[in-house]
């Protein structure tokens, strides 16, 4: 609870809200009464004020007029009854409580002292007029006899301890004076017996000094004299004893210990009842006056009363003489009840049983004030209790300091039940643990059914039940949170109570009462709202259930054990229903999917992406149901993977239709291959979900568990064979796909190659190649792009392979329709002739008849024996080397290939594909080279080739290696 704010300087208490109404407190005459006893307390002060309290009478005046909700008529009639009354007897309680360090006026060095004492008035005559003898006797001249208190006879001491208590009355302070002399006792006896106690010679002194007085003549040994004006109304403190004469200056101290009460008053409260009762409604009145003050000013108060309440209650107390243990009774008596009716820090209780435990006395009790202290003990406890089973609404999580506020509450009641005046007042002693569990179960109990009537569904169906049944869940659950994360460690450390386990095993038993009460009226033939209410249900109960993992024991079994019996009519469903929605994503998402790329880096469509999400959902609900019966388990299992392998084909079957819609509305063939990759990347990446199915719905834990039940060949029948039949037809889709990308690729070849066998004579064969070179480049570049790398090395060989390739079939047409005429019809042949096995070699006839620079009768011919031949590896890399650049000062990375048949060679690798157009020097050159094409990961480049090993002529027995040293782009 927050802190009270002080009160501003030059402001009274009240002055906020002047119109405050306390009378509801008291009844009107019980008000007035009080009210005259406040201010006749105010108006016969007395003592000299304290520094912290209210020192200008007028200033307490209006407070009290506020305090009281008194209007200023009202205030005058009463201050005018209140000066009319008689005034008060006023009175000095004077204690003498002990002395030290007085001198020793005996034979034996000791005094036997007593003190006198009274008030001295200004109309107090000298009681013996002999100067001399008003010297010696100050009390017993100055004050009369009867007037004046006399203490005990202390024998033999120079710290004597009276501990006497005397009251002297008095009628003005401004003239009043207070006078104490301290006297050493001279009883009569013989020189005998003196001489008997001598010790010393200054006790000798002693002896002769008596002789010479009177007999039985008392030693003076110091006096106080004080101003009564210059008193507090409360004085405790050692007081130097003054001499007469200065023989002795230093004569010891003197404790004494001073009240100013009130004897007699006139005012009908204090006439009429006793002084504590009087005193506990003044303390009542004040006290509901400042709460409410803070209240007003969204303040609450910690039990710190303001400076004019202190003071007006300081004098009260002081003048109707309340000793510091009755007023611990009646702040008790006072706090306890307006708790009870006015919201404060219950930390002020835990002050006031700490006094009454300090300072206890059954003995100082009247009979009726022992039952009255044993009745607030009772009714305090009782109203405790109450606030402790209504917690939650007494103390909500939302209203800032609620859980100091219970915490405080909790100690109080400890600490109450532990007090001595408790055990003794209150017999028999109540058991505060069972009292506080009893009503947590009781007001558990009470708080849902409140619940449950607040969230009944207006209108009664089997679909708003289930809703209301899911929201009554909710709040459950969100209690049963709250019990264990926040409230629990307050009642385990006060009373060893767990109070989320009293909360739990309640709610657990009332929630399962009424969720089967509510399920009985629920058929098979459910609607699907219904089931969908009952499934939220379901997890509601599920996630309740699993909280008994928090429990630290449990005695017997619980009332929702085999709970997930109750919803078997409800998982066909269930089921249905996850399979239907994601299904219906699926389709939407091929609707919608434009067969491009959703990221700068992503070779996958956004269909990918919600069939992922539907996948997602379908497990998510596995592990919602998270079914306990092993054997209803592995057929829940059965039917997700059935469901998920058929939303796998029916979208194969989609996005490839997507795709044929697609192609008729934008007639581009290089469109057209580019969607045809992304429905193969489509698929992949659905082959990769579906492989990951085992892992994701824990097929390992399934087994475990159903190992007793269910065989594992079955298993392995069941869920292993239909993931692996589905795997098998999704390849066979991508192989379709793949095909279809072969196939065009083809025509596009043929087209090309056609043109190249009706070519012109008179153009160059390096000229003629290039639109070739084009178009396999932008195609291998787009297959390369829009496939990922695993797919595009699944591509089957490039249609060049003899002898029954298509490429050899479209060159043998073209060189039958016009002749082998022409340069470039035996680069063609060659190219149709090109053998594909790994360390083939390809014959060197057109090697010259491609340039145009060497008779054709100096090379071999076909059908000769084998005579200069170039190594062809297909499936070799390029190695790559590091060779400086002289021109450029800086070293380039350069491939090396085999060197291969200059008119038309092609190595096919993974991923690549080689094809180059070359023409050589002449013959006679040593340093020859060739300037042809490399395609290189999907891109064509123009390459300069130079021979690493060369025979004097460039046709040699030897295999002939080139490396690529200059790049550049193709024209």
């Amino acid at each position: 609870m927050d802190a009270a704010g002080e009160t501003p300087v030059g402001t009274l208490p009240g002055e906020e809200n002047p119109e405050m109404d306390l009378s509801h407190r008291f009844s009107k005459r019980e008000l007035t009464l009080l009210y005259e006893e406040v201010l006749y307390t105010i108006r016969h002060r007395l003592g000299k004020p304290e520094h912290h309290h209210v020192m200008d009478s007028q200033e307490l005046y209006a407070y009290v007029q506020k305090a009281f909700g008194m209007d200023e008529e009202k205030h005058s009639v009463i201050m005018q009854q209140v000066k009319e009354l008689e005034s008060p007897i006023f009175c000095l309680k004077a204690t003498v409580k002990e002395a030290k360090g007085i001198l020793g006026k005996d034979v034996s060095g000791f005094s036997d002292p007593y003190c006198l004492l009274g008030i001295k008035t200004k109309s107090h005559e000298l009681a013996n007029p002999d100067h001399k003898k008003r010297m010696k006797a100050v009390v017993k001249d100055l004050i009369p006899e009867d007037q004046i208190h006399r203490t005990q006879v202390i024998s033999q001491t120079l710290s004597p301890v009276w501990d006497e208590t005397f009251i002297l009355e008095f009628q003005d302070m401004e003239t009043a004076s207070f006078h104490l002399d301290m006297w050493d006792s001279d009883v009569v006896e013989s020189v005998r017996h003196k001489l008997g106690e001598l010790t010393d010679l200054h006790g000798l002194k002693r002896i002769f000094k008596d002789a010479r007085k009177d007999k039985g003549q008392d030693d003076f040994l110091g006096n106080v004299v004080l101003h009564l004006k210059d008193l507090h109304c409360w004085n405790d403190r050692w007081y130097q004893l003054e001499p007469r004469t200065e023989t002795y200056p230093n004569r010891g101290q003197c404790h004494l210990q001073f009240l100013l009460t009130h004897k007699k008053r006139a005012t009908t409260s204090s006439r009429t009842q006793p002084s504590y009762t009087v005193h506990r409604h003044l303390l009542q009145q004040l006290v509901s006056y400042e709460i409410l003050q803070h209240q007003a000013g969204s303040i609450a108060w910690d039990g710190e009363l303001s400076r004019h309440a202190s003071t007006v209650l300081y004098l009260h107390a002081t003048q109707k003489d309340l000793s510091d243990f009755h007023q611990v009774i009646v702040r008790w008596l006072a706090y306890s009840k307006l708790y009870q009716s006015l919201e404060f820090n219950s930390n002020c209780l835990l002050h006031q049983i700490t006094s009454i435990e300090y300072q206890w006395a059954q003995e100082r009790l009247r009979p009726e004030q022992k039952a009255e202290v044993a009745e607030s003990f009772q009714s305090l406890l009782t109203y405790g209790i109450s606030l402790i089973r209504r917690y939650r609404i007494i103390f909500p999580l939302s209203v800032p300091g609620s859980t100091e506020r219970l915490q405080s509450l909790l100690r109080v009641l400890v600490q109450m039940c532990k007090m001595k005046a408790f055990h003794e007042l209150c017999t028999p002693s109540p058991n505060l643990p069972s009292m506080v569990s009893t009503a947590l179960k009781s007001g558990t109990t009470e708080w849902f059914h409140m619940k449950k009537q607040h969230l009944k569904p207006m209108v009664k169906s089997m679909e708003e039940n289930g809703k209301a049944l899911s929201r009554l869940l909710l709040e459950v659950l969100g209690d049963l949170q709250q019990c264990q994360k926040i409230w629990n460690r307050f009642f385990i450390s006060t009373l060893k109570l767990n109070l989320f386990s009293i909360a739990y095993l309640e709610l657990e038993r009332l929630v399962a009462e009424h969720v089967q009460e509510q399920l009985r009226k629920v058929n098979s033939s459910m609607s699907k709202p219904t089931a969908e209410s009952l499934f939220q249900l379901y997890l509601n109960l599920q996630e309740l259930h699993r909280m008994k993992d928090f429990l630290p024991k449990r005695d017997g079994p619980l009332a929702l054990n085999n709970f997930h019996q109750w919803f078997k009519e409800g998982v066909p469903q269930w089921l249905q229903k996850a399979y239907t929605i994601a299904l219906e994503r699926a389709q939407r998402a091929v609707q919608m999917d434009q067969l491009t790329p959703f990221g700068e880096h992503n070779k996958h469509s956004t269909s990918t992406v919600d069939l992922s999400t539907c996948y997602a959902q379908i497990v998510k609900t596995w592990q919602q149901l998270n079914w306990p019966d092993p054997e209803e388990a592995f057929m829940i299992m059965v039917k997700l993977v059935e469901d998920m392998c058929r939303i796998a084909l029916m979208y194969c079957r989609l996005i490839k239709g997507r795709a044929e819609a697609l192609s008729l509305h934008k007639q581009n063939e290089g469109e057209e291959a580019n969607r045809l990759c992304i429905v193969v990347n489509n698929i992949k990446q659905l082959r990769l979900l579906i492989l990951k199915l085992p892992l994701q719905l824990d097929w390992v834990q399934l087994e475990q568990r159903t190992g007793a039940i269910i065989d594992r060949q079955q298993i392995q029948h069941t869920l292993h064979n239909q993931l692996d039949s589905t795997i098998s037809c999704l390849d066979h889709e991508v192989q379709e796909v793949v095909q279809t990308l072969a196939t065009k690729l083809e025509k596009g070849i043929a087209r090309h190659i056609q043109e190249l066998s009706s070519s012109n004579d008179t153009r160059e064969p390096e000229d003629s190649i290039i639109p070739l070179m084009k178009f396999l480049e932008s195609e291998l570049q787009y297959l390369n792009e829009h496939l990922v790398q695993e797919n595009f090395k699944s591509l089957p060989p490039l249609p060049l392979q003899p002898p029954h390739s298509p490429l050899a079939s479209h060159v043998g047409r073209a060189v039958s329709s016009h002749g082998a005429a022409g340069p470039l019809g035996p680069v063609l042949q060659e190219a149709a002739l090109c053998p594909e096995e790994p360390g083939a070699v390809l014959p060197c006839r057109g090697l010259w008849a491609a340039a145009g620079d060497a008779p054709h009768s100096s090379l071999p011919v076909a059908g000769d024996p084998p005579g200069p031949l170039l190594c062809h590896q297909p499936q070799t890399h390029p190695e790559i080397l590091q060779q400086q650049d002289p021109a450029a000062g800086r070293r380039q990375d350069c491939a090396r290939s085999p060197f291969l048949h200059p008119s038309l060679a092609h190595a096919r690798l993974p991923g690549t594909a080689c094809l180059w157009k070359c023409g050589i020097s002449p013959p006679s050159s040593q340093s020859w080279s060739f300037l042809g094409w490399f395609c290189h990961s999907g891109r064509m480049e123009r390459a300069q080739l130079h021979p690493r090993e060369c025979p004097s002529s460039p046709v040699s027995q030897n295999a002939c290696s080139a490396s690529i040293r200059h790049w550049t782009s193709p024209p």
